[in-house]
């Protein structure tokens, strides 16, 4: 299980051993510290790269290869950095559909406000800064815009511009919710309470933030 060092208010060291286990618990602590320093709205993309960046070391590294998280608020940044002691550094590469790799590194790129890689002393270090202002229907947006543009580089779809462009967008999300359906029920999961779940989980998020942007693209 993660260890926590509280000794700053607004840095945190997280050291773990990557395996599943740990990343899973790995997620709670950066959820539970972000809650403590006031920012849960930004705990869901935390979270995501948190596990996106273990997830590279387990692949990368081995599993069980020690690392250390470092969560850092400066200003109003969230500074994430995942410490490992391999000095491979990886590459942003364009993803095709059938490749397993470099798929962490594109929503991680998607997400961050500013992101990179450095060697240290003993391995190197994945980092990446998301914004800690306090607009969570932003972030959710943004999120969803990273993950549709690598949904459409998939399906080979060049980018567009003009006023086709927000119909083409749309086009594009209702194929990757029917896909998510088809992934649901291929598992033996329920298509139909999934659109319900996630129609509830926007409805209360509309509720609690009122003065979000509708029609954002």
């Amino acid at each position: 299980m993660p260890g926590r060092d509280n000794s700053s208010r607004f840095r945190s060291v997280l050291p773990f051993e990557a395996a599943p286990a740990a990343v899973r618990d790995l997620r709670r602590v950066v959820r539970g510290q972000l809650d403590c320093w006031g920012l849960p709205a930004v705990a869901d993309e935390a979270e995501l790269v948190a596990s996106e960046l273990a997830a590279n070391v387990i692949k990368h590294v081995g599993r069980g290869a020690a690392a250390t998280l470092v969560l850092e608020v400066s200003g109003d940044r969230l500074r994430i950095e995942l410490h490992d002691k391999s000095f491979h550094v990886p590459v942003l590469r364009s993803a095709a559909c059938d490749d397993e790799c470099g798929r962490g590194l594109h929503l991680l790129a998607g997400m961050a406000v500013d992101w990179g890689t450095l060697l240290t002393a003993t391995g190197k270090a994945v980092w990446c800064e998301l914004s800690a202002a306090p607009a969570p229907h932003c972030r959710k947006v943004r999120r969803a815009e990273s993950v549709l543009a690598e949904y459409r580089r998939d399906a080979g779809v060049q980018p567009l511009l003009g006023s086709l462009a927000d119909r083409v967008l749309e086009e594009s999300a209702t194929g990757l919710i029917a896909d998510l359906l088809h992934w649901v029920a291929a598992r033996g999961g329920d298509p139909d309470g999934l659109l319900d779940r996630a129609q509830m989980h926007y409805e209360y998020e509309a509720e609690a933030c009122p003065g979000r942007v509708t029609g954002a693209a």
